[in-house]
């Protein structure tokens, strides 16, 4: 952890499909293919890579005069190469721009990209073969682009770079046993007011009262005196019943 950096200094197609490039497993089928990808970099290739653009998607009829009318409006272009292949002639649909400035270069990658040209969304990036070792290209799996929606993004690029990881260190354990101690004492007081209500005592302080004791006291011996009256009023009427029986038991004797 003491090596990481926001910026890929040597790609690695296993870190570059990492969010954080701390991930020990590829999550994709294209990081296999990129791991187990044999690419030889074009030594061939002349110009100054800082200031190279890469365009990718186009279209098959697209020229050199047309990316040439296109790319021009955002700086001077010192080199302009369309990759075709040798025996056919046609395009690989993927070219390399090379500003004279680097504000020409900045600009063009921010505002060309998905740029359509000839019914085609262009994909611009800046040029990483020469400029990152170990670089695999997109093709075969590595690169630095990607979309959410197919779930193959790449990172480590300066447009997008890592995040930082989440350290796991000791005082971070000893912070969260901390905190398992603090959850622990914080359930066993719930356990208590829980325990405390069932037995109808009140489980706020402000709530106690010198008298009478508790909230939860209290109202249990309303309760019971509640009880008691009733009672007392259930005696009361069947004294009462009673009383008229007998009564009335006198009157029919005294009428025979």
């Amino acid at each position: 952890m003491n090596d990481w950096n926001p910026i890929a200094s040597v790609y690695n197609p296993l870190k570059a499909g990492s969010i954080d490039g701390t991930d020990l497993e590829p999550h994709d089928r294209a990081v296999w293919r990129a791991m187990f990808a044999r690419y030889k970099p074009n030594k061939g290739v002349v110009g100054d890579p800082l200031l190279t653009l890469y365009v990718a998607r186009l279209n098959p009829q697209t020229t050199e005069e047309r990316l040439q009318e296109v790319f021009s409006k955002y700086g001077q272009i010192n080199r302009l190469r369309l990759v075709r292949d040798i025996v056919t002639g046609f395009s690989k649909r993927y070219a390399f721009i090379e500003y004279k400035e680097e504000r020409s270069i900045t600009r063009a990658r921010r505002e060309a990209n998905k740029l359509v040209v000839d019914q085609n969304e262009l994909f611009v990036d800046f040029e990483q073969e020469r400029t990152l070792k170990g670089w695999i290209p997109r093709r075969l799996g590595g690169g630095q682009g990607g979309k959410k929606e197919s779930g193959q993004l790449r990172f480590g690029g300066k447009d997008r770079p890592f995040r930082k990881p989440i350290s796991l260190g000791m005082g971070q354990f000893q912070d969260w046993s901390g905190g398992a101690r603090e959850w622990d004492r914080g359930s066993k007081e719930r356990d208590d007011r829980h325990t405390q209500r069932e037995r109808g005592q009140s489980t706020r302080p402000h709530e106690r009262d010198p008298e009478w004791g508790n909230r939860g006291a209290r109202d249990e011996r309303d309760r019971g005196r509640e009880k008691d009256s009733y009672r007392e009023k259930y005696r009361n009427s069947d004294r009462e019943r009673e009383d008229r029986r007998s009564s009335d038991k006198h009157r029919h004797r005294d009428r025979r």
